[in-house]
């Protein structure tokens, strides 16, 4: 049987982290946490079973095993640059490419594009799944939604809100005490800091973790845990009684989804005007 391959987004932060030799720097080209950079590295280095870096007080030296993998790692991304951009397409008539996360398009989008379609018929929608603010640079989108802080994700972007960090289940609960804990890891806020803001005597200690706030609500909607989660996301579900808010805290978050739009197409235009017309009311 074939062994199965890292994820790509670790060879992608090696590859960065490399270059720069620098996590912070690598961090803020692909438009990730620092933490994030890290934690996909040490994953990579715990794969291979060898250091590819050594960590100094001022940035990073790069090990002989972090020279031989490289070369090869950076030819490979390239390679598959080339093949990707065969298959883009340019725009089509009545045709609005939106470029976002599967948690957006899950949890935001679907619920309500019906609503979008039926005022205008002779438009066609084609979503393109994206997570990491990197892959939107490749991608050809009339409209991209993104996760990040506002300075990541570029000019003439609209932040989508109110959006606050809340705690989400399935059932009503009085409290968070004994309750398995859902973290979503890459994020700059955590279960540590919703129990420095609301003076807990005990820090949660999260027992499951994501890497995005969609399915941190997905695995909270099948009674998996309670989520600490985007309350942008959860509006819908919380509105029709599907999901809970446990208490009335939320905690502050300095990331969140942020829309842009080509501003030469008159369709991507009407999206963003729709869509937030939708979510304020």
């Amino acid at each position: 049987m074939a062994r199965s391959l890292p994820p790509l987004n670790w060879f992608r932060s090696f590859e960065a982290a490399a270059r720069h030799l620098n996590f912070t720097a690598a961090a803020a080209e692909l438009g990730l946490t620092q933490s994030a950079i890290s934690q996909q590295v040490r994953s990579l280095e715990t794969r291979f079973g060898v250091q590819l870096f050594e960590r100094k007080a001022r940035g990073l030296s790069i090990t002989d095993d972090g020279r031989k993998l490289l070369p090869q790692v950076g030819a490979a991304l390239e390679i598959l640059g080339a093949a990707s951009s065969t298959f883009d397409a340019g725009p089509t008539e009545q045709l609005l490419t939106i470029a976002t996360s599967v948690s957006v398009a899950q949890w935001i989008l679907a619920p309500r594009i019906d609503a979008f379609l039926a005022n205008h018929p002779d438009l066609r929608v084609r979503f393109l799944s994206t997570v990491w603010p990197d892959e939107f640079k490749a991608s050809i989108a009339d409209v991209e939604i993104r996760f990040g802080a506002e300075k990541q994700v570029g000019h003439n972007a609209v932040r989508l809100g109110p959006d606050y960090l809340v705690a989400i289940s399935k059932e009503p609960l009085d409290g968070l005490e004994g309750q398995r804990m859902i973290e979503t890891v890459g994020t700059s806020m955590s279960w540590q800091n919703w129990s420095a803001a609301h003076c807990r005597q005990q820090t949660l200690v999260p027992s499951l973790y994501t890497d995005s706030f969609g399915l941190a609500l997905e695995l909270a909607s099948k009674g998996q845990g309670v989520a600490l989660t985007s309350s942008l996301l959860a509006a819908g579900a919380l509105a029709k009684g599907e999901l809970f808010q446990i208490g009335d805290a939320i905690l502050v978050n300095p990331e969140g989804y942020f829309l842009a739009i080509d501003e030469n197409v008159k369709a991507a235009g009407a999206f963003r005007d729709w869509l937030l017309d939708a979510i304020a009311a």
